[in-house]
């Protein structure tokens, strides 16, 4: 990058040299980066070391539990700080990537209570979509932004718009374009660094906050972690501790055990906790694969229902209400159905269904990925939760125990079943590698969670002695390498060879097949994947 000013000392930018980058990577906001980086890497290196060695101990047949040395905070009676006004009521919440200019102006105008603007799993973190996106939500803030499409239609910003909320990439992460002292800064740092540092003035000005979504926690010493990165940052540009107002994802089996300490460590910044299902499955097979019990059917079957979905779901609700913390409900990731209105009902109608399962056990908000499902979303909120929100459930029905949270669901698995996580693992890997990290396959706006899922169970059936196909065969690396060629040969078919060839099917295709048929699990596919991203 050809620098107009001169870096700090130990510091090198590897991404493209445009007036872009220069618009966010100026010369204070590159040394507030350097400051995180020097003071919290370390920190977050040991944090990524101990998640190594938790599943080491968990191979070798250790099994997750609540901690001992945590229960005076898990039995002791305290509540988060008071929410800001704008984040009281959060009944139906909307996400996209923030380096989709349209889709970003499309969310804040849909009608939903809060949009959070990812960075992190619907959005392929090239440099230039992890530049464009802090772009774009520095713009949206200060209302300068627009979109005009191929046939002229005009995109603005209505008068009443969304709440925006932030999702930083996770710990585990680096951005190979920013280095200090010759490594990756760490990538939550990187986004979380950015975006603060540019909007968090504007947004008070405004009558709002720094607000954020943090992805993949599994342990409360790593929301311990991001809050000293949110005292060090708030200090820094003089802004009030407290401030800074987050929502922690529990999407890991391990968080799950320790949603209480989660909020105590983060008890002056939290926003609560939401229930991110699909990276919760991908987890639970994961932090297990080496179990000889766990094996889990066709992904189809893992619904919100299942008895250790609706334990972990539950165990959410209860612990943020008795917490005066919101809870907020999963993903529908359905899309509309174009040209077949049967098809459409049916998938609609699947959305309300989730959507009164949730707010009737408690939880005081949801989660869509389509503008469209907005008001159907809104409707069974509003009809069911006539109030901001629901912590006065406080669920003393619910009693979950280790073994609940750990109940391996029945079912089968299938030859289709194997086809589909072959199939959609491929499709959203190709894209991801062009770049695009919110992808529609079957009617569903899928991101990397779904891939995640996809080539866990196909490396989980493959490598377990229960990974038995319904008719009785062993799913083995060569029967996979066979289904992976026929259902490359069906894509190539209904998209054409021409679009096939221009694509990265073949690097897709190729890391997608390593990942499944190497003997260990690799923990996140997104970290080989980020090697050849562009």
């Amino acid at each position: 990058m050809n620098q107009k000013y001169v870096l700090p000392e130990g510091v090198r930018i590897l991404g493209g040299c445009s007036e872009t980058e220069y618009q966010i990577l100026t010369p204070n906001a590159i040394s507030f980066l350097v400051e995180l980086a020097k003071c919290f890497t370390q920190r977050r290196n040991e944090l990524i070391y101990n998640r190594v060695d938790r599943q080491k101990r968990m191979d070798q047949g250790e099994l997750p539990d609540f901690l001992s040395e945590t229960r005076n905070i898990r039995e002791s009676n305290w509540t988060i700080a008071p929410l800001p006004e704008d984040l009281l009521d959060r009944r139906v919440e909307i996400t996209g990537p923030a380096s989709d200019r349209k889709m970003v102006i499309n969310a804040l105008n849909s009608g939903a209570k809060v949009f959070m603007a990812d960075l992190e799993d619907s959005n392929s973190p090239s440099w230039e979509n992890c530049i464009q996106g802090q772009i774009h939500l520095r713009n949206a803030i200060r209302r300068q932004i627009d979109f005009v499409n191929e046939v002229g239609k005009e995109y603005k910003l209505q008068e009443k718009t969304a709440v925006l909320l932030v999702r930083p990439r996770g710990w585990h992460l680096d951005e190979k374009h920013f280095l200090v002292d010759g490594k990756p800064i760490p990538a939550s740092l990187f986004d979380f660094g950015l975006y603060f540092y540019h909007n968090a003035q504007e947004l008070l000005a405004r009558g709002t906050g720094p607000y954020f979504y943090l992805p993949k926690l599994e342990s409360h010493l790593e929301a311990k972690l991001w809050n000293d990165v949110f005292l060090f940052a708030q200090d820094y540009m003089e802004i009030p501790r407290g401030t800074i107002k987050a929502t922690v994802l529990i999407e890991t089996i391990m968080a799950a055990f320790e949603m209480d300490e989660i909020l105590y460590e983060l008890r002056e910044h939290s926003a609560g906790l939401n229930c991110g299902r699909w990276d919760y499955i991908f987890s639970y097979i994961k932090k297990l694969s080496k179990q000889p019990h766990v094996i889990l059917p066709d992904r189809s079957q893992v619904t919100m229902t299942v008895p250790f979905m609706r334990a972990y779901t539950l165990l959410t609700v209860k612990t943020c209400h008795r917490r005066n913390a919101p809870a907020i409900g999963g993903m529908a990731a359905q899309i509309p159905v174009k040209g077949n209105p049967a098809l459409h009902q049916e998938a609609m109608d699947k959305v309300k269904a989730d959507k009164e399962r949730e707010a009737s056990d408690g939880h005081d908000g949801t989660w869509v990925a389509h503008p469209a499902l907005v008001p159907i979303a809104m409707e069974v909120f509003d009809r069911i939760m006539p109030t901001v929100n629901q912590y006065f459930k406080q669920r003393p029905d619910v009693e979950v125990v280790a073994s609940d949270l750990l109940a391996v669901p029945e079912g089968t698995i299938t030859e289709e079943g194997l086809r589909m996580n072959i199939r959609v693992g491929v499709q959203y890997m190709e894209a991801w590698l062009r770049g695009f990290g919110a992808v529609a396959l079957h009617y569903l706006m899928e991101d990397v969670a779904t891939a995640e899922i996809s080539r866990a169970q196909v490396w989980q059936w493959i490598h377990h002695d229960k990974g038995i196909l319904e008719d009785g065969r062993k799913i083995t690396a060569e029967l996979f390498q066979v289904l992976l060629e026929e259902e490359l040969l069906k894509i190539k078919m209904e998209i054409g060879e021409e679009r096939y060839l221009k694509g990265r099917y073949q690097e897709a295709t190729q890391l997608f097949s390593e990942l499944t048929i190497r003997d260990e699990f690799e923990e996140f596919l997104t970290v080989p994947a980020y090697e050849i991203l562009t």
